[in-house]
This record gives structure tokens, C-alpha cells and sequence, in this order.
């Protein structure tokens, strides 16, 4: 299509070989000639790892289905269809004094990806996932029809379209629920921790009285600074605009380096610079929500500064009565490795569930980490993350991965056999061959599940 290419985020996997245009896949599927196998929806690449490829088939490019069809300024309801943008969405509701009840970390994903991954942002402990907020959608499958799926309509698709990633059908448009905000600007307030101890003292308080909680660590500081990092709490202020920011970035990363940029000396200065100019204050200060929700938004292809091999997320789940010795035990896994991370998140999840039949947020703590790849070495020691985190009764993130074994994917989520039972025949993922297809037929287990 256009010589364009169509990867995942992270840019540690092939980018796809095929693709197909929305409207022609919209004509193959409803004429039942689709072949198995050979599609699966493609938003805007902002996955990191491999659920948004399919090697054996084509990716649908589903962005040109972008028009949101309606908005309720009563009650908050939109209407789009599956390829409108996260900031469209924003800026669309904004005006009447809405805001969507979860948001990632990036403002341009689709609808339909952040149904299909149901993400979640700062405030799960109050709002759960982003599936928690779907209203309906039009989900098309292989043998021609459009079904509607909701609570009431086609349950069973819709719980398992919800995190799905994209292996129901072709979500074509969604109806969804945001939640009124008296601006979109946030008053911010910024917490130094010592260590980790000191964290997760403070962690249930700042769920409680804030609509938003989420931890920078200083991934890098080891000894009696191991753990250190910064609390972020905040909530939408009572008086702040109500106008949404141009969502184009700032700066841009035009040419991808010939090597990682953000390597061991420049992730101690920025570590030291961030951590001092965050948090030399602790007294609250009226932001944006662009800063806050989407920093990393106002750098264009910040990825390419990972190099030609990419990077790899892996982000965990632990329960709350395993954290105060797994997140340690990850944190130090990465240091003795002598693998950096550029971003190292930390955050409570609450209790909320998603109407999701796979959903990653689950009660307890969840730590992202990003690595650049460096081959083999990168990969044992995300091997010996999968382990600590399974060990401890946790589950790994199958939306931002690209390299788990299916042990580890059957750990995390043992009510996978249910979504491939509802798998559309038509689509595949390479995330799913490689992890369910291995598990029908028999295949192997990963180290973290021996």
C-alpha cells in the first residue's frame, strides 16, 4: 500500500509484508471468501510488540475509517467509527466538557486498538480499563454479517472483542462512554519516595484522594537509593481550559541513529535531571493535559532513538501481597543484567473489572520497563522477568509484547482456550501463533512456566 510500512512500536519485529486497505477487507469479509488466517486489523501502530503483526497474512489498514458519526453533550456518549483517533475523540468532546474515563500513555491510537488491547491508564483504581467505558460496537466476521455486541447483544463477542486483539472480527465502529471534567487541565503534585518501602506506604493513600496516581523509579540507582523515584497524583482542576491542544508533536526524531541513543551514560544524566527538576518541588502546580497524560506524545518517532533493533516493553502485574518482593526482585534482575530502562513506571491497580474475557489490569502493582534490544542478551534477561513475575502469582502484558513463551501467555491468562473458541477463523495474529496456536497443538512451555 504506498510502499508504507506497517510495524509495531517497538521496532524489535519485521514490520508486516501485506497489507489491505479497509474497504477492500470490509468487501472480502462480507462476501465469506476470506481465507484463514490471513487478516487482522491494524490501528495506528502504536503497539510495541507483535499482536498488531500477522506474518502468515495481511494487516487491514483501518485509519481511513475515521468520522465520529455523533456525540451526546447530555450524556456523554460518542460515536466513531473504529479508526478515529484517541486526540480526535478529545478534541471533539472537549468543548462540552468531556474527557475519556481511560487513557494510555499516547493520544494517536485508534478506537478499535484501544478496545482491542482495552487500555487503561492513571486512574484504574477508580475508572478501570478503557472496555469498562464501551457502550456497543459493529463487529464484522467472516461469514458476512455484522453483528451489534454489547451487554445485551452478543455477549459472549462483546466480552471477547473487549481485549481481543483483533481476533474476533473487524471492529468497524464503537459507541463509548467518557466522563464530565471540569477542565482538561490537572493540578499536578509531585511526591520524592526513598525507596520502594516508602512507596507502596504511600500508594493506597494517593489512589484514594486522587482521580490520577502513577510512580517514576530511578531504575538505575542501586544500594541504599534502589527504588527512589516520584509520586505523581493529580486531578482535573476545578478552573482550566476547556479547549484541546494541537495534537501534532512538537520535535521529531526525522532519521533513525545507526546505534541505541538512550544508552547507560545518558539514562544516568537524564534520570538525575528528571528527578530533580520534577521533583524539587512538592507543592501542586496546574499542567496541561498533554504533559501530563502524553508526554512522550510531543516528540514525533521518539522510538528511533532506540536504534535499528528496537526496543522491547515488558510490563507485570503482581498481586498486592507479592509486590514488596517482586518489584524489587525486577528492578534488580534489570540492574544485575546491566540493562537500563529510559521509562520505568510504576502504578496501582484497582478492583475494578473490566467486562473484558482476556484484560491485563488485574488487583496489585504493575511495572513497565523498556530495553533496547540487544539481541539475545535482552531476551534472557526478559525471560528471567516472565519467571519472578509468574512465580508471584502475576500475569505479563501480551499487548506491548513481542517475544513471551507460550507458558508464560498460558500463566498469565488461563482463560485464553475461551478467546480462541471465539477467534474468527479469518483472523490471526503473530502474537497468537506464536503463543495459542502453540498451545493447541501441544507445543512448548516457557522457562517462567517449567
Amino acid at each position: 500500500m504506498g510502499g508504507e510500512r506497517f510495524g509495531s512500536f517497538g521496532l524489535a519485529t519485521p514490520p508486516a509484508r501485506h497489507a489491505i486497505a479497509a474497504d477492500e477487507a470490509i468487501a472480502l469479509l462480507k462476501s465469506g471468501a476470506a481465507q484463514p488466517g490471513s487478516l487482522l486489523g491494524y490501528g495506528n501502530g502504536r503497539s510495541y510488540g507483535d499482536s498488531c503483526q500477522n506474518d502468515a497474512g495481511m494487516v487491514v489498514d483501518m485509519r481511513p475509517l475515521n468520522r465520529i458519526r455523533g456525540f451526546d453533550a447530555e450524556t456523554g456518549i460518542l460515536e466513531a467509527d473504529a479508526g478515529v483517533l484517541l486526540s480526535d475523540i478529545i478534541a471533539h468532546a472537549a468543548p462540552y466538557g468531556f474527557f475519556p474515563a481511560a487513557v494510555p500513555g499516547t493520544q494517536f491510537v485508534t478506537l478499535g486498538g484501544a478496545i482491542a488491547n482495552d487500555v487503561h491508564g492513571k486512574n484504574h483504581h477508580r475508572r478501570g480499563t478503557f472496555g469498562c467505558h464501551v457502550e456497543a460496537f459493529a463487529l464484522l466476521r467472516s461469514d458476512g454479517r455484522i453483528r451489534r455486541c454489547s451487554e445485551t447483544d452478543n455477549v459472549h463477542l462483546f466480552r471477547a472483542t473487549i481485549g481481543g486483539m483483533g481476533l474476533t472480527g473487524l471492529i468497524l465502529s464503537a459507541s463509548i462512554r467518557l466522563m464530565r471534567v471540569p477542565s482538561l487541565d490537572i493540578i499536578e503534585r509531585a511526591t520524592r519516595f526513598r525507596d520502594l518501602g516508602e512507596f507502596f506506604d504511600l500508594a493506597e493513600a494517593a489512589d484514594q484522594a486522587n482521580e490520577y496516581a502513577v510512580a517514576w523509579i530511578d531504575q538505575l540507582a542501586g544500594g541504599h537509593r534502589s527504588g527512589r523515584g516520584l509520586l505523581f497524583t493529580g486531578n482535573h482542576a476545578e478552573r482550566g481550559s476547556h479547549a484541546a491542544s494541537p495534537a501534532s508533536s512538537r520535535l521529531s526524531v526525522s532519521v533513525q541513529p545507526p546505534f541505541n541513543v538512550l544508552n547507560g551514560p545518558f539514562l544516568t544524566v537524564f534520570n538525575t535531571a528528571y528527578r530533580w527538576k520534577k521533583g524539587r518541588s512538592s507543592a501542586p502546580r496546574q499542567t496541561g493535559y498533554q504533559g501530563f497524560f502524553f508526554p512522550l506524545d510531543g516528540v514525533r518517532d521518539w522510538n528511533r532513538l532506540y536504534g535499528p533493533r528496537g526496543l522491547f516493553q515488558h510490563q507485570s502485574v503482581v498481586p498486592e501481597g507479592a509486590a514488596r518482593r517482586a518489584v524489587p526482585a525486577l528492578l534488580e534482575a534489570a540492574r544485575h543484567a546491566g540493562q537500563g530502562s529510559f521509562l520505568t513506571v510504576l502504578k496501582r491497580f484497582g478492583g475494578a473489572r473490566s467486562p473484558a474475557l482476556l484484560s491485563f489490569p488485574r488487583p496489585g502493582y504493575t511495572l513497565t520497563l523498556d530495553f533496547p534490544n540487544k539481541g539475545e542478551r535482552t531476551l534472557k534477561l526478559l525471560a528471567e522477568l516472565d519467571r519472578i513475575t509468574i512465580e508471584a502469582g502475576g500475569a505479563v502484558n501480551p499487548y506491548k509484547d513481542a517475544r513471551m513463551g507460550p507458558g508464560t501467555f498460558a500463566a498469565s491468562f488461563p482463560e485464553w482456550p475461551r478467546l480462541e473458541a471465539l477467534r474468527d477463523p479469518a483472523f490471526m495474529s503473530s502474537f497468537w501463533a506464536r503463543t495459542a496456536k502453540t498451545l493447541n497443538a501441544g507445543g512448548g512451555r516457557s522457562e517462567a512456566a517449567e
